[in-house]
């Protein structure tokens, strides 16, 4: 599959292993329940909202994932009230390769019991291995009932539903410097037009500031950010539905729409008065690493940079990340407030077991339990979900409550990243080396043109 975007992120430090004790059991509710039946191991009363997942004792559950140190504690603190109520233990292992290595153990017969799979064209093939089994009755009852049903239709292969979603990241995001904003006199814009009058107004105030910053140097990646740009606008100025049929290549990569919205992307990356503030000119957009391209507007050297939730693990150790911090994020706006498109990423959980543990930990997962032990288990902020279920109060940081509002917005259309779903020779191969070679001056139509011969014709 090849190294993916949102594995690429500087972690984010400082997660504290929490203090788990049963009298915290109890925090949140569910209305999930899992095959098997049966009474918690534990008669503590605070196991009450884990007795529907039964009583586990002895039993094991492997969890293979590309969830690491230091985010691994995390997730496996999430864990625990279901062990101690259930009595069933999970084996957590975190590997770096886990896209390569969970696809050589499905085909070689040696799967785990669950795997956190990170995106939809990986789920995709390992369903094709034909090791991976449907879920319980209850998961597709619960992610019905706490997901927007775009989210379940990832889930899904060859119309069977197989993956519940787990947690979320929003890429339709613009960070900026509130008080820069507020020392220019300057508004959040609300639609495509406004953020393009504000982006002129910072480039001809006089003060020599450009109103862009951005880097997308990424190793082998390299050109990733530019990806999530042009399907940012594709989803602004097409549709959704339009963008189905690009990233399903229903229409060509080099079609009018596709073409058009990587135009609208040079307005601001190919702009030479728009950036690149504080670090150079359009060229050193690619030279410069993803993970520096914000950080000139903590010198007040640029307003605003495009990137993810996930990039407020970047900023340096005390930025206050907040509405009146030293940095902050807006959505992205669309043409008009009325739409509300979500470009992100996320993962599914894919058994290859329907051993009654682990179909009861599936459906844990798939709960809205779980939702809001594994936002109390971060208490460093890092991790939101799209499950209605969460509670907001249960999450701590500023981006993370962002965040969540944007997903759960009623008016939210929410798109999965296009090119983790595109196949690899195209996602995550043509489009970033394209992408790379027109920030240094390839044109538009020459980079549409290659990345659509790179689709493979079968």
């Amino acid at each position: 599959m090849g190294v993916r975007k949102h594995k690429l992120t500087t972690a984010v430090v400082g997660f504290t292993v929490v203090g788990l004790s049963l009298a915290a059991c109890g925090g949140s509710s569910s209305s999930s329940s899992a095959s098997g039946g049966g009474g918690g191991a534990s008669g503590d009363a605070a196991c009450a909202p884990y007795k529907a997942f039964g009583d586990l004792t002895g039993k094991q559950v492997s969890v293979y994932t590309g969830i690491v140190a230091p985010e691994d504690q995390a997730q496996i603190d999430s864990y625990k009230f279901w062990e101690t109520c259930t009595g069933a233990k999970v084996n957590y292992e975190g590997n770096k390769d886990f896209e390569a290595q969970i696809l050589v153990r499905a085909k070689a017969g040696n799967p785990p019991d669950i795997g956190i799979v990170p995106q939809p064209g990986l789920l995709k093939q390992l369903v094709a291995t034909g090791k991976a089994v449907e879920p319980p009755a209850q998961v597709g009852t619960n992610v019905d009932k706490f997901w927007a049903k775009d989210w379940k239709t990832y889930g899904t292969v060859g119309g069977k539903f197989y993956s519940a979603p787990l947690g979320a990241n929003i890429k339709s995001l613009v960070w900026y410097s509130p008080q820069m904003f507020k020392d220019a006199g300057l508004a959040v814009p609300t639609t495509l037009d406004e953020l393009k009058s504000l982006t002129d107004k910072i480039a001809t105030n006089g003060k020599g500031i450009k109103p862009w910053c951005a880097g997308i140097g990424s190793g082998e990646a390299t050109g990733w950010p530019v990806t999530d740009w042009m399907e940012d606008f594709m989803l602004r100025l097409y549709g959704p539905d339009e963008y189905d049929k690009w990233v399903n290549h229903s229409i060509a990569f080099n079609s009018a729409e596709p073409t058009a919205a990587l135009d609208a992307v040079g307005q601001y990356l190919k702009n030479p008065a728009y950036v690149n503030g504080g670090l150079g000119d359009v060229k050193s957009i690619a030279s410069t690493q993803f993970q520096d391209g914000g950080q000139p507007i903590l010198q007040q050297q640029c307003y605003m940079h495009r990137q993810a939730s996930f990039y407020a693990a970047n900023w340096p150790q005390g930025t206050k990340v907040a509405p009146d911090g030293d940095v902050f994020a807006f959505y992205l706006p669309t043409k008009d407030p009325t739409s509300k498109p979500v470009l992100g990423a996320g993962e599914f959980i894919l058994a290859f077991s329907n051993k009654p543990e682990v179909q009861s930990f599936q459906t844990y997962l798939s709960s809205d339990t779980w939702a809001n032990e594994k936002a109390k288990a971060t208490p460093g902020g890092g991790w939101v979900s799209a499950n209605k279920g969460l509670l907001r109060a249960n999450l701590t940081s500023p981006i993370d409550q962002l965040s969540f509002d944007i997903l759960q917005d009623p008016k939210a259309v929410f798109r999965f990243d296009g090119s983790d779903q595109m196949p690899a020779a195209v996602g995550s191969n043509a489009f970033w080396k394209q992408a790379t070679a027109w920030i240094t001056g390839q044109s538009t139509k020459d980079t549409v043109d290659k990345i659509e011969a790179s689709w493979p014709k079968s």
